[in-house]
């Protein structure tokens, strides 16, 4: 997505990033079975925050950046074009539930993914809450890298994302 200068809320709905060095800037999201992998230079000041929803697309598809591929590259290249130091960043990670007992793994498969991303580019997780059966709801400011993560009940997960899509992600909490 962009550059975020502002000191506002930021909702990262599924599909998006967005990277800033506002030290007042908070990113924001909740997750199911979906990731969001935070990235940050503290010596930089700069982060971002992604959401994706599978690790990888198939076809004329494959290309959006709701696949974690994509997802990963367009965060960092971000972050690089900006200020940020490969050799500094660092990693939080939050998601990948079972959403569903029904349903075949998902979050275990982006958590996966995520963890082989993170691997293969050099660049440490510090921090994570991943996998189980509830989803969460993440605050982030990029500019220190200060991560907080609330459980929510899974039945409210569409109520929360829909009434902060609606407000254009100004909620207070």
């Amino acid at each position: 997505m962009s550059l975020v200068s502002h000191d506002k809320l930021t909702f990262v709905v599924q599909g998006t990033y967005y990277v800033s060095r506002h030290p007042d800037a908070v990113l924001s999201t909740v997750l199911g079975s979906c990731i969001s992998v935070c990235l940050t230079d503290p010596d930089a000041g700069i982060g971002g925050m992604n959401h994706f929803l599978l690790p990888y697309g198939h076809g004329s598809d494959s290309g959006h950046i709701r696949f974690g591929v994509n997802a990963m590259e367009k965060l960092m290249d971000e972050l690089l074009q900006n200020g940020a130091r490969r050799s500094q960043l660092q990693a939080k990670l939050f998601g990948g539930a079972k959403m569903s007992a029904n349903l075949v793994d998902i979050g275990r498969a982006n958590a996966d993914f995520a963890h082989e991303f993170l691997a293969c580019e050099a660049i440490p997780v510090v921090s994570e809450s991943i996998g189980g059966t509830s989803a969460r709801r993440v605050v982030f400011r990029p500019a220190t890298g200060q991560a907080k993560m609330l459980f929510v009940a899974n039945d409210q997960v569409d109520q929360q994302e829909r009434a902060l899509s609606q407000s254009g992600g100004m909620v207070l909490f």
